[in-house]
C-alpha cells in the first residue's frame, strides 16, 4: 500500500511538472536529445533564470538529470519517469476501454430499446 502512495506522489509531481506549458516545452525538445539549460531556454519568452526554475521542478520530479560540464549545465530526459506517467494513462484507458467493450456487448445484446410502461391516469390517487 505504502509503494503504491509514492506512486501516486510521484504521479502527482511529475503531471504538475507537466501541466506547465513552458516545462512541456522543455521536456518535448529533451526527448529528442540532451540540451544545455541555454538551449532550452532559446525558444521560450522567458527568462534564463526562470528556464533554471523550470529545469529544477523537471528534476526534482524525477523526468529531467542535470550534470554541469565545464561551465554548461546539461539536461536530458529520464524517460523511466516519464514512462511510469505513460504507463498510468495506458492502464486508464484501457480500463475505459473495457467498460467500453461491455456496454457494447450489452448494447448488441439487447438492441430492442425497452419503450417506458406508458402513464396511466391514477383517478384514485388524490382520494
Amino acid at each position: 500500500m505504502v509503494k503504491h502512495m509514492v506512486q501516486h506522489d510521484e504521479l502527482d509531481e511529475v503531471f504538475h511538472a507537466l501541466g506547465d506549458p513552458g516545462r512541456r516545452s522543455m521536456v518535448d525538445r529533451l526527448s529528442r536529445g540532451p540540451a544545455s539549460v541555454s538551449e532550452l531556454a532559446e525558444p521560450l519568452d522567458m527568462s534564463l533564470t526562470a528556464v533554471v526554475q523550470h529545469v529544477r521542478v523537471l528534476e526534482r520530479c524525477g523526468l529531467v538529470t542535470t550534470a554541469k560540464r565545464g561551465r554548461v549545465r546539461m539536461c536530458q530526459l529520464h524517460v523511466p519517469t516519464l514512462r511510469n506517467a505513460e504507463i498510468w494513462i495506458i492502464e486508464r484507458r484501457r480500463q475505459w476501454e473495457r467498460r467500453l467493450d461491455r456496454l457494447g456487448e450489452i448494447l448488441v445484446a439487447d438492441p430492442e430499446p425497452t419503450e417506458p410502461p406508458e402513464p396511466t391516469p391514477d383517478h384514485d390517487k388524490d382520494r
